[in-house]
């Protein structure tokens, strides 16, 4: 009898971590989707409340975005009205974005969204392991602490 086609491959953490960051990526893009707004909208207006009023370069570097693809972003968010650009009281040579109203409902109604689409991923898990899962994929990643 063989093997499995790929077992080695589909045995590695690496591949296992790919796969599950795959399928949670479709879960929360599909019901931000339901919201009509795409991920890094729900990105970049995270971002934005917890940092605004920010210049648009520190919003940018502050999310890992490229300066062209974050006006991209912006563009669809300001004229969606769900963030105003405007000049930075600090420094008038740049923008400052903030959240509208709109941008604060939206993005409640993101957060909800995106937090029902990843319980739906780590339904297998107990609370216990979730929360183990959870603190070892921060030290993983490098974000836990």
């Amino acid at each position: 009898m063989t093997e499995a086609p790929l077992a080695a491959i589909r045995s590695l953490p690496s591949w296992l971590l790919g796969r599950a960051a795959a399928r949670g990526r479709s879960l929360v893009a599909d019901a931000l989707a339901v919201e009509g707004v795409k991920m890094w909208s729900h990105v970049v207006l995270c971002a934005v409340r917890d940092l605004g009023p920010v210049a648009q370069a520190d919003l940018g570097r502050g999310v890992g975005l490229d300066p062209k693809d974050l006006v991209g972003v912006l563009n669809d968010l300001q004229a969606a009205g769900l963030v105003v650009r405007e000049p930075d009281p600090n420094d008038r040579r740049k923008n400052a974005v903030s959240l509208t109203g709109s941008g604060e409902r939206v993005l409640a109604r993101c957060e909800k969204a995106a937090r029902a689409a990843n319980d739906a991923l780590l339904a297998p898990l107990t609370t216990a392991e979730r929360d183990q899962f959870t603190a070892l994929l921060a030290r993983i990643s490098g974000t836990d602490g």
